[in-house]
């Protein structure tokens, strides 16, 4: 029987029950590889400790996941980049787009913080800006940069996988300490000269201040070159989304098998050691669909009494927001049609690419913020890329109608 039946065959059950008794193997056998047997037992406690059990999963219907969808439609775009493509951040002036927007607040202040990545034809380093009203966004500064020589995140940093306080859907995205630090994971590239240059990697940051990071281990997190790489994600490890839930950790992260992206789970109790979910990837590519290639940059949230991830899909000619539903967060529904699609804008502003959201509530006006990556398609290295904006009420002044 092979390693994923034991737990997810007919006699499951028995299987796990078994696994939750018996004395754990150790962690490594003679060569050095973790063993199987270890990962399952692990595995198993680790769902079992977390109440989501994979053999309690229960089909989501078609009607269910379009009834979850709809309050997630008929957005509202702003006309205009709110981070633009080049922006001067102090002595950095050759960046060439911005990206990867991610928004959070600090216990205790006021304002919002968004760290979003500036490519300077090098590769990635994080930033951090500042606003009071999640328009008008300043003080941009250097919130992560460039790793060591010959290091698996010599090529870039891309944070924004926070540890938050609370991860349901309109709670205040504060982040959360733990034994004294502010956590994100993040994404990483090993070498510069180019646009993620492969083979990306994952790694874990802290901060005491949650503005600027440092790593918080030296070895990467998630690699293409651990034993348990499956074969969905052999070229490249993407972006993280952490997720804390029951005192457990979730990273949700897209990876590539080629030219085809797809998302997959690994499982932590202390940040720093992670386990694959060995039925990933959680999320896979629709053939014909507008995630035909990929199913990438996952972000996960509470949505009462079910949880909701958005994450974007490739096909059809673009780069859309996608969503889908899971009641136990390995097991996902997605809905095949998109959030918003890439051209809703009617300035262009999206006219290639509309992917990688960070979504806020604001209580102020009772509206979702949800920021994007949004790209033009301009004649540049990076086609104009920066950070827009649709929510899903319009904003006094310039916000237009519906873009979907």
């Amino acid at each position: 029987m092979s390693e994923l039946s034991w737990i997810r065959g007919p006699i499951g059950l028995v299987n796990v029950a078994m696994a939750a008794t018996a004395e754990k193997p150790a962690l490594r056998d003679a060569t050095g590889r973790v063993r199987p047997a270890f990962v399952m037992v692990m595995l198993v406690s680790f769902l079992a400790a977390t109440d989501m059990s994979p053999l309690t999963a229960q089909e989501i219907d078609q009607a269910t996941v379009d009834q979850w969808s709809a309050p997630y439609r008929h957005w509202h775009y702003w006309p205009d980049h709110v981070v633009p493509s080049r922006p001067k951040i102090g002595d950095v002036t050759n960046l060439l787009g911005t990206d990867v927007p991610t928004v959070y607040q600090i216990a205790g202040d006021p304002k919002w913080y968004m760290s979003f990545v500036g490519f300077d034809g090098k590769g990635y380093q994080s930033f951090v800006a500042e606003s009071e009203d999640l328009l008008h966004w300043k003080n941009y500064r250097l919130a992560m940069g460039f790793g060591p020589t010959n290091e698996f995140d010599h090529g870039g940093c891309v944070i924004g996988a926070f540890l938050y306080e609370s991860y349901d859907i309109k709670a205040p995205r504060v982040l959360k300490k733990r034994e004294g630090k502010f956590w994100t994971l993040y994404g990483a590239y090993p070498r510069q000269g180019g646009y993620e240059l492969r083979p990306g990697a994952e790694g874990v940051a802290t901060s005491e201040d949650g503005i600027t990071w440092q790593r918080a281990k030296t070895q990467p997190i998630l690699s293409v070159f651990e034993a348990d790489c499956g074969k969905w994600e052999k070229d490249c490890v993407y972006q993280p989304w952490l997720v804390e839930h029951q005192g457990r950790f979730f990273n949700f992260y897209n990876a590539a098998n080629g030219g085809v992206e797809q998302t997959g789970v690994a499982f932590s109790t202390d940040l720093l050691n992670w386990m694959r979910y060995p039925a990933n990837p959680i999320l896979h590519n629709r053939k014909g669909g507008y995630d035909e290639q990929f199913c990438s940059d996952p972000k996960v949230f509470r949505d009462g009494d079910h949880w909701t991830m958005f994450y974007f899909g490739v096909g059809r000619g673009g780069a859309h927001i996608m969503v889908a539903f899971s009641r136990d967060l390995v097991h996902w529904t997605s809905d095949p049609e998109p959030l918003y699609k890439a051209g809703g804008n009617p300035s262009g502003l999206d006219k290639q690419y509309a992917h990688k959201i960070s979504l806020v509530w604001n209580p102020k006006n009772e509206t979702f913020y949800m920021f994007y990556n949004a790209v033009p398609g301009t004649k540049s290295s990076t086609g104009g890329r920066g950070i827009g904006l649709i929510t899903s009420q319009p904003l006094a002044g310039r916000a237009g109608p519906p873009g979907q």
